[in-house]
């Protein structure tokens, strides 16, 4: 079984990220809101979120907390049809030349523990998109 790291993220033959939608003003949150922080209403709709985007920025990492392995790109992707989701670049070497600003990148999980009855938690992260 895969139990999904945050509850955004959706399993299964596709997975993707959803996000709460407010009706009223468009503003999108990936955790649960009673309100609106932008406008105040109190609706929201889920919505489904593109699995592609690009680097709207980003930085390398050298120095993160204990069992973290640095480095590892930290960076910001805005997604097609909008949305933006602060994120990993992963599957990637993680220096300079091989990140850049508005580089194509696409939805990948990848598994980051197993428990001792083999249920394994899933993470996401985004990798370089196919030319």
């Amino acid at each position: 079984m895969q139990i999904s790291m945050v509850e955004y993220l959706k399993l299964g033959s596709e997975p993707h990220l959803v996000a709460n939608v407010c009706t009223a003003c468009g503003t999108s949150y990936f955790d649960r809101r009673n309100a609106c922080a932008a406008c105040g209403a109190r609706e929201f709709t889920t919505e489904r979120l593109a699995n592609t985007g690009e680097v709207r920025t980003f930085t390398i990492v050298h120095r993160a907390a204990r069992g973290v392995p640095a480095p590892y790109i930290s960076a910001v992707v805005d997604l097609d049809g909008g949305g933006r989701v602060k994120s990993n670049i992963i599957n990637i070497e993680p220096t300079p030349a091989n990140v850049t600003l508005g580089m194509r990148v696409r939805l990948a999980t990848y598994v980051t523990a197993t428990d001792d009855d083999g249920n394994e938690a899933v993470a996401f992260g985004y990798e370089p998109a196919a030319a």
